[in-house]
């Protein structure tokens, strides 16, 4: 069997045990630099990727992430930050991983190969017409997602896929293939370190523009933020302050206004006559700040 991209042994690797730490360190640094520019490559499929994802959740479906080991944490991080930072419910978020749950304190390889799992995992959690199924595997064939995204598609469920193989098997089973062609890790098949950075940096990106479809991001302000602590609530402020032109002091009697919505906040900071003026322009020009802003001639 021919060894996939992922499994294959780094040019830097020989003798890597025996060289001083900090040399050894700097191949594991490079390493990491040369994993991250592969993901520039793979750019107008992340963009295709994220329009499917927007197009998902405006209509009303879910948001789901599948995958296993090392991949899995990586689906787990974006999946947890979105609701925060962009204000996405978290309950269009699903994340189903090889071995459920107890894989976060104890991933185990067996986990990844039942196919069985997956399909019932897909079942229980009622994917189905109008949802959007990310598949993450860096080998591209692994048993879990794999299996996942056969059983999403014929409940009629939208699929993306993203591997760091060339020509990977689930490829041929998505809406959308993200290749991230990742070179060998330093350590051969440790896929938690260039593969997982590239899909780490995939996923930002691809959330983020999603996000912007959803007219939740405006001049790099996360405008939809959910203003949960004190840092946030700062941030929130700051954010009405810099989009509506208004000092702290009217930036917070908005804030306390819209309840800590920050788009209603900016459009009241902005002239917007009253909470149900705020929100018709919201509702509009479909949750974009552009637009209701405009109407209010800013």
């Amino acid at each position: 069997m021919i060894a996939t991209r992922t499994e294959m042994t780094h040019a830097s690797a020989s003798g890597f045990d025996t060289k001083p730490p900090e040399e050894a360190l700097a191949i594991l640094a490079v390493a990491q630099v040369e994993a991250a520019r592969v993901v520039q490559e793979a750019v107008p499929e992340i963009a295709k990727a994220a329009q499917l994802a927007a197009d998902c959740i405006t209509g009303g479906g879910w948001l789901v992430y599948v995958a296993a080991g090392s991949s899995g944490l990586m689906a787990l991080a974006d999946a947890l930050e979105i609701p925060g930072t962009y204000g996405l419910a978290r309950d269009r978020i699903k994340v189903l991983l090889a071995g459920g749950l107890a894989a976060l304190t104890d991933m185990e390889g067996g986990p990844e190969d039942d196919a069985d799992a997956a399909r019932a995992a897909i079942a229980e959690a009622g994917v189905g017409n109008g949802d959007c199924v990310i598949a993450l595997t860096a080998s591209g064939y692994t048993p879990y997602p794999m299996a996942a995204v056969d059983a999403a598609r014929a409940a009629g469920a939208r699929t993306i896929g993203i591997s760091n193989n060339s020509g990977a098997p689930i490829f041929e089973k998505v809406d959308v293939a993200i290749c991230l062609p990742t070179p060998p890790e330093v350590i051969a098949g440790s896929t938690r370190m260039g593969a997982g950075t590239a899909q780490k940096i995939a996923l930002n990106m691809l959330s983020t523009m999603m996000a912007v479809h959803l007219g939740h991001v405006h001049d790099g302000f996360m405008v939809n933020v959910i203003a949960d602590n004190a840092k946030l609530r700062g941030r929130a402020r700051r954010i009405v302050m810099a989009v509506s032109e208004v000092p702290e002091d009217a930036a917070a009697a908005a804030l306390e206004q819209a309840g800590g919505a920050v788009k209603v906040a900016i459009l009241l900071a902005a002239g917007a006559d009253g909470l149900a003026e705020a929100q018709r322009l919201l509702d509009e020009s479909r949750g974009h700040l552009r637009p209701a802003l405009k109407t209010l001639g800013q």
